[in-house]
């Protein structure tokens, strides 16, 4: 598994785009209204849009620089405009009509001749020619003026330094002063016949169309619903992700509300957006798993659905604004998902596509502090719960049956969630999502009863898929392989019935992360899983990941030993790379160029016979010249006693085995199984688990000071130092040993 992390395009292949493509438009406004942007055809948009609000505005958004595609696919920032000419023609029904006070204005936001940020503001009902809900609309960048009456108020737009201009889409009844409208307003606006003329046209933009691979690609509603549907699919086909894409709907733009209430319907924009999606997706050859948590928009949500703690405080997560948990005991909250579900899986089957849905993330919440939120009216109904002050630590009998109680009634409601589905979509696929670092948390382990209940056991969904990021992205492996193994104990899916959902990066700033996610979603293949989705597109594009399947699809290392005995004939070289410099009157100053001497071996010697020279040139063959490492033991140096490997702090559980040399340190990535033994404060302990590269990992934090420190055998990684090998049945008869040099492999 291959990866890069670029930030631009660098003699990568390049098209041309006319500007104002309908695809590269995008919308913007205030919660909670909605807007969405769909293309029609090669040049026209449609904006749906719901308005709850007098003074909601929706923008209609053309930028000059491209923020929201891969670096490899975004069309290049030209900011001058003067040689360009757009024409549209414009229709619309439910917003202020183009002649109104208010009505749609073209914000051109920029700078001025002189370079002094300012902003424009365009009516276009002066370059309009037909009827205020349907006119041909021409603009001239060259020759443009801002200004409401002209020419009396003209303000001429100079447009050599254009950041980005949008046209304002208000209701009928529009005031800045707000208020709630009588009746939400649904609208929508058509721009067709889209076309840019003039030397300035044409913008040059990426086209890179990566071969498809192996891994598939999630995505949210929540953070694409302002790009329009071709867009986000356009850049998961050119970077190779195919078969099923898991799409959540999001927790706070697909609802409809009523008196600042959800209610049990999509709302138009959604809906709109979501026909062209899956209408596309099932085009391109894509299936669509319908994500649906039980999260929601704090703000929208009745109060009585809302999980909420012992002392009344409702379930809310860490977002801000806020979103909280629906309680799995109340009746209207969840049939109001199953009707949220129905209308997707009913989207998806208008458009072709097999049916399929997911239940993402069900759980009870639980506060910082450890407090289960169990106690809202309906849950106190239906299980009565006992008081649980924390869920960390132990448990009484009576606790840990409320939590059993509590998962079970989880379970029935994932179970009433699923059967809505199938009844309405027969032969739907269903999926499970859990998130292990939460279920499964080793601070508090009697969570499972009630987030990873037995309700859930195998067949309950056709698919259980896992994800585990804090743990990935944390260097947890060991958690990750424990997690997978009691998640598959627990419910009882084989590998073949998982899938897997790596990542995600939350803040670009640690776009490093992404190793340690190709890697996990390389070990979940290797477990077997049906397949790994990468969590999320909008990160992917953000930090401009290209991932590629290698040729062959080959590990860099084989686990195995060298096959031959080396005897104490071996020749073992510790190298290291010093730059010296020596001056005129012969003072020498020196640079250490590595930290750790990097060893070269001749093990030549090794080999006394021909059997030696067969098994030699077998093994040479296998790992294909110098590409593939193995395992050497250095007959010298291939013990560790008592190696201080870290001090306690109180929180670190990973701790590195190395090998000291007095001052010197070495990493070793290759110890020899089950040869490992750890103590803490010099008190031996079994509660560990050794992962890949050499990380012990403590079950507990040791106390800060205390010294931890593990005696183990290790191997050295190497290779073959060359790609050709030299053995001759005459050099072995004469007494000769041939050289086969090796050189140790750096892995940490």
């Amino acid at each position: 598994m291959a990866f890069w992390l670029t930030d631009t395009r660098a003699g990568q292949t390049t098209g041309l785009m006319t500007r104002f493509d309908p695809v590269y438009w995008t919308v913007d406004f205030p919660r909670p209204m909605m807007a969405a942007v769909t293309t029609l055809a090669a040049d026209a948009l449609r904006v749906d849009a719901v308005f709850y609000n007098r003074n909601d505005l929706a923008g209609l958004i053309w930028e000059s620089a491209d923020r929201h595609d891969h670096p490899l696919l975004r069309y290049d920032m030209v900011r001058d405009y003067r040689a360009c000419r757009l024409s549209f023609r414009w229709r619309s029904a439910g917003v202020l009509a183009l002649d109104a006070v208010n009505g749609p204005v073209l914000t051109i936001e920029g700078r001025d001749a002189g370079g002094r940020a300012r902003s424009w503001y365009v009516r276009l009902w002066n370059y309009a020619r037909g009827t205020p809900e349907d006119a041909r609309v021409t603009i001239d960048f060259a020759t443009l003026d801002g200004g409401f009456v002209l020419p009396g108020e003209r303000d001429p737009v100079w447009a050599g330094d254009i950041d980005r201009m949008f046209v304002s889409l208000v209701a009928p009844g529009y005031d800045a002063a707000g208020g709630a409208l009588a009746q939400p307003v649904e609208a929508w606006v058509e721009l067709s016949d889209i076309a840019c003329d003039g030397a300035g046209a044409m913008v040059t933009i990426g086209d890179v169309v990566l071969p498809e691979h192996d891994l598939r690609i999630a995505s949210g509603y929540d953070d694409s619903y302002h790009l329009t549907p071709e867009r986000l699919l356009r850049n998961m086909l050119q970077l190779g992700y195919r078969g099923a894409i898991v799409h959540y709907v999001g927790m706070s733009h697909y609802f409809r509300l009523k008196g600042g209430m959800v209610e049990g319907a999509l709302n138009v924009a959604c809906a709109a957006w979501h026909r062209d999606f899956a209408a596309r997706a099932k085009r391109l050859g894509y299936e669509l798993i319908w994500s649906l948590s039980y999260e929601l928009f704090d703000a929208h949500c009745p109060a009585a659905w809302k999980q909420r703690a012992a002392d009344g405080s409702p379930a809310l997560t860490g977002w801000v604004p806020p979103s909280t948990l629906l309680s799995p005991s109340n009746a209207a909250a969840m049939a109001y998902l199953r009707g949220i579900a129905l209308a997707f899986v009913a989207i998806g089957a208008a458009a072709g596509l097999t049916p399929r849905f997911q239940v993402g993330e069900p759980w009870w919440w639980v506060l910082p502090d450890g407090r289960p939120c169990l106690y809202d009216d309906s849950a106190t109904a239906a299980f009565a719960p006992v008081a649980v002050a924390s869920v960390r630590g132990a448990l009484s009998e009576a606790q840990r049956a409320t939590l059993d109680r509590a998962g079970a009634a989880l379970a029935a409601s994932t179970a009433a969630l699923v059967a809505a589905v199938k009844t309405a979509a027969p032969g739907c696929v269903t999926y499970l999502l859990a998130y292990l670092p939460t279920v499964l948390d080793i601070a508090a382990p009697e969570v499972r009863r009630m987030n990873l209940p037995t309700g859930w056991v195998a067949p309950a969904f056709d698919v259980l898929q896992l994800e585990d990021y804090d743990w990935v992205t944390g260097g947890d492996t060991a958690a990750s392989v424990r997690g997978a193994a009691e998640a598959t104990r627990r419910l009882g899916y084989r590998p073949a019935q998982q899938e897997y959902l790596a990542g995600f990066v939350l803040h670009g700033a640690d776009r490093g992360q992404w190793r340690a996610i190709v890697t996990a979603a390389g070990a979940a293949q290797a477990r077997g899983v049906a397949g790994v989705y990468l969590w999320a597109l909008p990160q992917v594009l953000r930090d401009g990941l290209v991932y590629w399947q290698e040729e062959d699809a080959v590990d860099a290392f084989d686990d195995v030993m060298f096959p031959l005995a080396l005897g104490r004939e071996v020749e073992v070289t510790p190298t290291f790379s010093t730059g010296v410099t020596t001056s005129a009157g012969g003072r020498e100053t020196r640079r250490a160029g590595w930290a750790e001497a990097r060893t070269r071996y001749d093990v030549g010697p090794g080999v006394r016979s021909e059997a030696d020279v067969a098994a030699l040139l077998a093994f040479f063959r296998a790992r294909m010249g110098a590409a593939r490492g193995f395992r050497l033991r250095d007959p010298f140096d291939w013990r560790a006693t008592d190696e201080t490997i870290g001090t306690g702090d109180g929180a670190t559980r990973h701790f590195a085995l190395v090998r000291r040399y007095g001052a010197a340190t070495r990493r070793i990535t290759r110890p020899v199984a089950g040869s490992v033994r750890v103590t803490v404060a010099g008190v031996a302990t079994s509660a560990f688990t050794l992962s890949a590269g050499g990380i012990v990992t403590l079950d507990t934090a040791p106390a800060a000071g205390a010294a931890v420190a593990a005696s183990f055998d290790f191997d050295v990684p190497v290779r073959f130092a060359e790609d050709q090998l030299s053995v001759t049945r005459a050099t072995y008869l004469a007494g000769a040993a041939p050289s086969v040099p090796l050189i140790e492999v750096r892995e940490a």
